[in-house]
């Protein structure tokens, strides 16, 4: 199962190190990656693969809560065929 991660808040240090480290450690591989720098907000987007092994989303959406608050900035997932419908022509 795929799914994108959406993360933006004001840029500060380890920001992509506490999300990648918070995704190895539930085994969800980072598929595809792309972050900027607009305005000094840092927003990035992240296509993941969840395994068999990997914890469901409902719950990995609830331990984002946690990270989002202790780096303070938004972050968001939802499953990638949702994505591609709320963002269809």
């Amino acid at each position: 199962m795929n799914a994108i991660i959406t993360v933006v808040g004001t840029d500060q240090v380890g920001i992509i190190a506490r999300v990648s480290g918070f995704l190895a450690e539930r085994n969800i591989n980072i598929a595809d990656i792309s972050q900027t720098i607009l305005s000094g907000n840092f927003v990035m987007v992240m296509m993941v693969e969840f395994s068999v092994d990997s914890k469901q989303l409902d719950e990995v959406k609830t331990e984002l809560d946690g990270l989002s608050r202790s780096l303070g900035v938004s972050i968001s997932i939802m499953h990638e065929k949702v994505f591609s419908a709320m963002h269809r022509l």
